[in-house]
């Protein structure tokens, strides 16, 4: 059988090895190559084909005895091929990716474009935007003339595209820029797929910006990829169809709640049916701490309690096919929002308060379910995805595995 694989710096996020098995029956694997590595590899290697990513997209261009015509005019490469007489011939499947990333442009025809990043992937970017109609581009790097120190001269841009690795997985906290000033801004687009919403895509979202991660860029490359590699026949693009099913395979399912609303039940079960790993953050709150929320409430505050559920729900929301069981009150904590829904399908289970149990639920016994209902119920409402009323524990479990997994 031939091997095909991936190679970059840094590849426990990468999705690719589950898209090319959705692509064809081949071997594919992932290559986590240091620099020193690269021309080792390069020269002694037996794969047919191989894609590349950050940051050896212009890296590899010398070993290879050859460009297609879009990696020659972009300048980078993410797909090699090797040829009958075993040399490597370079190729942009890039270009195809993110021109079915971006859509229709025509709206955007025109006008001011932002690319975050100079690398091989933005130069990517730079092509397709120009072949769209776009102007002018403005390339944001570290130094020269457009940098991120001086952003304030491009808040009329009309598209920005993150072409770095900030804010990817494990990272996850941190974004290229601040969105603050872009009041003409229709579209912001970023090449990151994990996390599925980045700290830029979630100020985008709150702000009603439209935004896409690069989930459909990188399906539809590699379905090119595979094409090119021999193993697929080209003309039955299934690249959305692959955005769908990675979504519920990658994609944690967050359960929010009042308390006693059976997140921790529905939570068990269906990691069970699912055979995807649980997180209780209550459980790992307690596991760090030696004590009990209710325990740490009464002993150190509701305060005390909430910076651990933080610390844990932090932790938790970076993992990929996770079911996560939280505290009824993880919504009181504005900064716990972005925290659940940067990875994850949030889902709310709403159950009759005359249901709900209080006996070692200190918060609910001193304010009363009512009010904390009332307090708690639009934050849940408007952090959730979905929302699942008065079904018992099996039919909450059915619907979820069948809406979302």
């Amino acid at each position: 059988m031939n091997s095909y694989g991936l190679i970059g710096e840094k590849l426990s996020h990468s999705f690719s090895p589950q898209i090319h098995a959705m692509l064809g029956s081949y071997s594919y694997r992932l290559y986590e190559l240091s620099a020193h590595e690269l021309p080792g590899f390069m020269h002694d290697n037996s794969l047919q084909g191989f894609n590349v990513t950050i940051p050896y997209k212009q890296a590899v261009i010398p070993y290879l005895s050859g460009l297609s015509n879009s990696a020659r005019r972009i300048g980078s490469v993410n797909t090699v091929i090797r040829q009958s007489d075993g040399s490597l011939v370079g190729d942009n499947t890039d270009y195809f990716g993110f021109k079915c990333l971006l859509g229709n442009a025509a709206p955007l025809k025109g006008k001011k474009a932002l690319i975050l990043g100079s690398g091989g992937a933005s130069k990517t970017v730079q092509t397709v935007l120009a072949d769209a109609g776009l102007t002018p581009i403005v390339i944001i790097s570290r130094g020269g003339a457009d940098n991120y120190g001086n952003l304030e001269k491009h808040h009329d841009a009309s598209l920005i595209v993150n072409a770095t690795p900030v804010g990817m997985y494990p990272d996850v906290e941190i974004a290229p820029l601040d969105l603050t000033g872009f009041d003409r801004l229709q579209l912001t687009l970023d090449l990151i797929y994990n996390p599925a919403r980045t700290r830029l895509l979630l100020a985008a979202e709150e702000q009603g910006i439209c935004c896409r991660n690069g989930l459909l860029m990188l399906a539809a490359q590699a379905q090119r990829a595979s094409e090119l590699f021999g193993q697929r026949q080209p003309g039955d693009d299934i690249s959305e169809e692959i955005v769908t099913r990675l979504e519920r395979q990658t994609l944690n399912i967050a359960l929010i709640g009042m308390p006693g609303s059976g997140k921790t039940s529905v939570g068990k079960a269906l990691a069970q049916l699912t055979e995807r790993p649980l997180y209780d953050t209550d459980e790992m709150v307690k596991q760090a701490s030696g004590a009990s929320p209710a325990q740490i409430i009464a002993q150190e505050g509701e305060i005390a309690f909430r910076a651990l559920e933080t610390q844990m729900l932090a932790r938790v929301c970076k993992e990929s096919g996770a079911i996560i069981a939280t505290g009824g009150g993880v919504v009181t904590q504005p900064k716990n929002r972005d925290l659940l829904r940067q990875n994850s399908r949030v889902v709310l289970l709403d159950r009759p308060l005359h249901l709900l149990p209080t006996k070692g639920r200190p918060l609910s016994q001193a304010e009363g379910l009512e009010a904390l209902y009332q307090k708690r119920q639009p934050l849940y409402l408007s952090w959730s995805d979905r929302h699942y009323t008065h079904l018992s524990i099996e039919a909450t479990v059915k619907a979820i595995k069948e809406d979302l997994l």
